[in-house]
């Protein structure tokens, strides 16, 4: 199961306070807050402007999504850059060409297909800047306080799209959307001015990225490729995405029915953006409880059960509940998403050294792809069986996730460094971080490993 934490040395329990005391991380986490704000107001306001003009739903759509799955192709084409170039000139660039897209978005009037091409170019790009900065926060944060520095990221993160949302529908309705994507540019040119004023310049011996380092001097595809192949080959690195990527999907695949399943409930208008709130507010429930009141390994051993959370609060919906049972089960399902606190560290433990910026990186796109597949599967799956039957069943398959995770054995070796300059894997190199982890055999076990001390992200 999910590796546990060295009782001696990694049990100690952080505080946000301390994490936030990090001035390095505080730059990070404020500027992805309000860049993530940017998304939201950006997004929203480019699928207005698409439907303004073209009156299609199904383009307004793609607008709307255009900017998830060609992430995954950035990943596994572009990602090694994330371990090989500067981070504050990668980040800087991110944010700095996010910005250009969306003031060429609002002040020429392209054809649909055009823009749309700009989007896309963009997302290609993202998983290299965001595996960068993920990199940055593994190396600045150590041990647990670690972990409760993706759990602020997830929380600024709920909490900033719900604001990017309020202040897309209000800068559209004040300004018209060609303006207020001219305002999303503005905060991204903020973010971009912030980090390339305050982070510090490091060298490549400062951020793991040295010429001539285990990746060799092949090019950046190539290299890529090589990288995402041993990651995913690597059965500890590629179960734990998974395990990270497949429950979100199949609650992803639930919550895009929500708004149906109102509809065919006669539920009273407005009732689906209650239900729909319920999941994030759930996240943030249970992301500040699990993050701030257990310890470590105690995260760790619940992340199973707290899978099995997100997903059986939602094969209730069989029964077609009303919208008071409803919205306590939705509830309930997005406080099991705190699972991901307890594979932070595990996940970190796992990666090689000079692969920690690429991993993140296809992590995030892959998560990503598959949030945007899985409305479609159950959407599919709804015109069969009924939406009621549709969220039911994508929550019996989170549920066997969890069920997943109970078959897995301990690894037998540590994942290979990459050496793309003689195609080979060197898996004589030891791990970057740990012995190959410990798997308790069953919930609640006690199992222990010892590690090194971690630098994570």
């Amino acid at each position: 199961m999910i590796p546990t934490a060295e009782p001696a040395q990694d049990n100690h329990r952080a505080t946000y306070r301390e994490v936030l005391a990090e001035p390095r991380f505080r730059l990070l986490f404020s500027t992805r807050a309000v860049a993530i704000t940017a998304d939201a107001l950006r997004i929203t306001t480019f699928s207005v402007l698409v439907f303004a003009s073209t009156g299609s739903a199904l383009l307004s759509a793609l607008a709307f999504g255009i900017g998830f799955i060609p992430q995954l192709f950035g990943s596994l084409l572009l990602g090694s850059l994330a371990d090989r170039l500067p981070p504050r000139a990668l980040i800087t660039g991110g944010y700095a060409l996010t910005c250009a897209a969306a003031l060429l978005i609002a002040l020429v009037r392209m054809p649909i297909a055009a823009s749309l091409g700009v989007v896309a170019l963009v997302a290609l790009a993202t998983p290299v800047f965001h595996g960068a900065s993920s990199r940055l926060v593994a190396q600045w944060l150590e041990g647990d306080a670690y972990v409760l520095g993706r759990s602020l990221n997830n929380i600024a993160a709920s909490g900033a799209q719900l604001f990017g949302l309020a202040l897309g529908g209000a800068a559209v309705a004040a300004l018209g959307p060609h303006r207020a994507l001219a305002v999303s540019a503005v905060l991204y040119l903020g973010c971009a001015l912030a980090i390339r004023i305050r982070l510090p310049p490091l060298q490549p011996g400062e951020f793991g990225g040295t010429p001539g380092s285990a990746r060799g001097d092949c090019g950046a595809v190539r290299a890529s490729l090589h990288g995402a192949g041993l990651l995913l080959r690597g059965r500890t690195v590629r179960r734990l995405m998974l395990a990270q990527w497949l429950p979100p999907a199949f609650v992803a695949g639930a919550e895009g029915l929500i708004v149906a399943y109102a509809g065919e409930r006669h539920f009273a208008p407005g009732w689906y953006a209650v239900l729909m709130g319920c999941l994030p507010v759930g996240m943030l429930v249970g992301d500040l409880l699990v993050g701030r009141l257990l310890l470590p390994p105690t995260r760790e051993r619940l992340a199973v059960p707290l899978i099995a959370l997100m997903g059986l609060p939602l094969v209730g919906f069989a029964a077609e509940p009303a919208v008071g049972v409803s919205s306590c089960l939705l509830l309930l399902c997005g406080f099991g998403f705190a699972y991901g606190l307890g594979l932070q560290r595990p996940f970190l433990d796992a990666l090689p050294h000079d692969g920690q910026g690429q991993a993140f990186g296809l992590l995030g796109s892959g998560s990503m792809t598959l949030q945007g597949v899985g409305p479609a599967c159950f959407g599919a799956v709804a015109a069969g069986v009924g939406t009621g039957g549709a969220i039911a069943l994508a929550g019996g398959a989170a549920a066997l996730t969890a069920g997943w995770i109970l078959t897995w054995q301990p690894p037998t070796s540590p994942i290979p460094v990459p050496n793309c300059s003689t195609g080979s894997e060197n898996g004589t190199e030891q791990h970057a971080r740990s012995s190959p982890a410990q798997y308790p055999s069953q919930v609640g076990s006690a199992a222990t490993v010892t590690r090194p001390t971690p630098t994570p992200p």
